[in-house]
């Protein structure tokens, strides 16, 4: 399949704006969202249309009303409000909002042809991986229009047969042949690109297959623009494109516990199963915060020789972001792994690897206060206990949440992880960094669990130090091991 140019009667990618239609009175504030009157598993809520397909039911956090159902989103009319919101930066409060939003977006070739389809079509001797097609052949002036929906852009990038991956100014993107996932931290405007992406895929005769947004809880709700000012209005706003609502008739999800870490999770599933062989896919992610203060230093600029003779500035940046890498002990995350590291002044890092059609990626705020880190990989294994525990013995936060989202057949061929563990086989151990420190423990404190749309299975659980170990009981602590139940 080629990448066919635009004809004379299509507007240029860039002049691509958002269908959205919003009443901008909208709740600010809140960060919880609607509840639907059927029973869900225990620590999840359900955001559900079904029952009201012109509108959803929503409850803020400081509502005053008391009944779910007296509020709704307010009747539709065109203004230009998306088109000019999210452009202007919000002041630097000195508070940075480290947890990404993600989105994943996943089309489907309009002939019926899957991927393998495609590459035996290409090839008679059946060679895989396929050539590039769908995706990849956008142009990267396409990629940017994306990027500058979301207000981040592209610093670099790394490919294989697979995949290409970008390190943004606010986190990464990774486009597959007919899959694009993008994560963005901070104030970014992650759901404005949607638009552009769906019409992207139209101009390559895709159609949309698959969607999912998911972010925790901000810490800094308020320092957020439109339209992430609360899963609320983030909800509305997806359910308000008038072009793309019958694509995305899907459901919005809070895991975990109001009080404390959750997350939000809405997917919007037309996915065709029609082969028992499609790939079961799943995504790991570790959410830390408050992590050791040694290793934050660690990811301070100034830290390393700024310029060597002979060097040019971008030399540099490139030195410095794999001392950084290498100190702290990421490229043993990812044996074997392409790596692209992004280090930043005056503090903060960046990371994408990839190893055949898997990704890993890891973002670092440093600040005292409020440091974060965290790491993301869809690549699909057995086990994850050890990665798991590398993780956070690289790190040694205070506390984690730890997302998975994976499809049915995915999650059964799971042999270990903690989310599926019973509490007390959940408990990581962490040994003492030196003989002064002590080891950690920590306790798995909530989990909760969902099965949304057909087959996606997402499940969320928060850790927090149980209490400080010696050698001694480290080494009794460690020889439970990590077992599977």
């Amino acid at each position: 399949m080629t990448h066919n140019p635009k004809s004379k009667n299509e507007l240029p990618i860039s002049s691509i704006t958002s269908d959205y239609i919003y009443e901008s009175g909208s709740s600010k504030n809140s960060d919880i969202s609607c509840y639907s009157s059927s029973p869900h598993p225990t620590g999840t809520t359900t955001h559900d249309r079904s029952q009201h397909p012109k509108s959803c039911t929503v409850t803020s956090t400081n509502s005053t009303s008391t009944n779910p159902h007296d509020v709704h989103i307010p009747p539709a009319f065109s203004i230009d409000f998306d088109n000019e919101s999210g452009e202007v930066d919000r002041e630097y409060t000195g508070q940075f909002e480290g947890p990404e939003k993600t989105l994943e977006v996943c089309f489907r070739r309009k002939d019926g042809m899957t991927e393998m389809d495609h590459s035996q079509f290409q090839s008679d001797s059946s060679t895989f991986p396929p050539p590039k097609a769908g995706l990849r052949l956008l142009r990267r002036s396409d990629l940017d229009h994306i990027c500058k929906r979301a207000r981040c852009t592209i610093l670099s990038s790394i490919s294989n047969q697979y995949l290409d991956a970008y390190v943004l100014s606010e986190s990464s993107l990774f486009v597959y042949n007919y899959m694009i996932v993008i994560k963005t931290c901070g104030t970014t405007t992650l759901l404005r690109c949607l638009a552009v992406l769906i019409e992207l895929g139209r101009r390559l005769d895709l159609e949309l297959d698959w969607v999912g947004y998911s972010r925790k809880n901000f810490n800094f709700p308020d320092d957020q623009c439109f339209p992430h000012g609360s899963f609320t209005q983030e909800l509305e706003y997806l359910y308000g494109h008038k072009r793309l609502c019958e694509k995305l008739d899907g459901n919005g999800y809070t895991l975990g516990p109001i009080t404390d870490d959750h997350w939000f999770v809405f997917v919007a599933d037309q996915t065709i199963r029609s082969k028992p062989d499609m790939e079961n896919d799943r995504v790991l992610n570790i959410m830390m915060f408050d992590f050791d203060l040694d290793v934050a230093d660690l990811f301070y600029y100034d830290k390393y020789q700024r310029k060597k003779e002979g060097e040019t500035e971008e030399q540099a940046v490139k030195r410095i972001s794999m001392e950084q890498t290498k100190a702290a002990g990421i490229d043993a995350l990812c044996p074997g792994a392409l790596f692209d590291a992004r280090a930043f002044e005056p503090c903060g890092y960046s990371m994408n690897a990839i190893l055949y059609k898997s990704y890993y990626t890891m973002h670092i705020t440093p600040e005292e206060g409020s440091s974060y880190a965290s790491f993301e990989t869809n690549q699909k294994l057995a086990s994850y206990t050890s990665l798991i525990n590398n993780v956070i013995r690289t790190f040694r936060p205070k506390r984690f949440v730890m997302t998975l989202m994976a499809d049915e057949g995915g999650l059964r061929e799971i042999k270990g992880n903690p989310l599926l563990d019973t509490s007390e086989f959940s408990k990581i151990a962490v040994p003492p960094k030196s003989k002064y420190n002590a080891g950690l423990v920590y306790k798995r404190t909530n989990i909760a669990s969902i099965k949304v749309e057909s087959d996606c299975c997402c499940m969320m659980g928060n850790w927090t130090i149980a209490h400080e170990l010696g050698d001694r009981d480290f080494n009794e602590q460690r020889h439970r091991g990590m077992s599977f139940t």
